[in-house]
């Protein structure tokens, strides 16, 4: 059985050896082992950097796919909606006809009603025009009236309604302004 060293001297010159043998390195081995050692670190924080950047890139890319499907999703009923306002506008006309059947024309309006509060549902919404003034970014000016009874600017009548959808001008309004003379 072999005995165990515990002399204190002992391992004080096992120390003082270690100590030595790093030091008996040679100065270019060590500046050598210094250098490889700097470019890795540098490397290193390249890479670092690089993974920040595609990260960065990957999560706003995401970002920008889960904003396109929600606006997609959003207005995917845009196109039907726009497609489906003559039909809206000729209920209306047919509304403003006299008629001698009444429940002829009380089934038009129920119909109407109907088709307009789906739409309403869906986003569909009326701009107000009547006596409101005049902007270029929601109505379409048909005709100029010149006239003092009303401001400068002021819609006098509509020939067309126009919609907003969920926020945006789906169609602007055709509109009669009044123009001072």
């Amino acid at each position: 059985m072999e005995s165990q060293n515990t002399n204190p001297k002992n391992s004080e010159a096992a120390s003082a050896e270690n100590a030595n043998a790093t030091v008996e390195i040679p100065e270019s081995q060590l500046a050598s082992v210094t250098a490889e050692r700097d470019r890795l670190v540098k490397e290193m924080a390249e890479l670092e950097k690089r993974l920040l950047y595609s990260r960065a890139e990957f999560d706003n890319a995401r970002r920008r796919a889960e904003r396109e499907r929600f606006d997609y999703v959003q207005f995917a009923a845009m196109d039907m909606v726009k497609d489906i306002l003559p039909i809206l506008d000729d209920f209306e006309r047919a509304l403003k006809v006299e008629t001698a059947d009444r429940k002829y024309a009380k089934g038009v309006e129920l119909i109407y009603q109907r088709m307009s509060d789906t739409l309403k549902k869906l986003g569909l919404e009326p701009i107000e025009t009547v006596d409101k003034p005049f902007d270029p970014n929601l109505h379409q000016a048909v005709e100029r009236v010149e006239t003092d009874e009303a401001e400068d600017q002021t819609i006098l009548g509509e020939f067309q309604r126009g919609y907003n959808f969920k926020g945006k001008l789906l169609r602007p309004a055709m509109v009669k302004v009044a123009v001072k003379p």
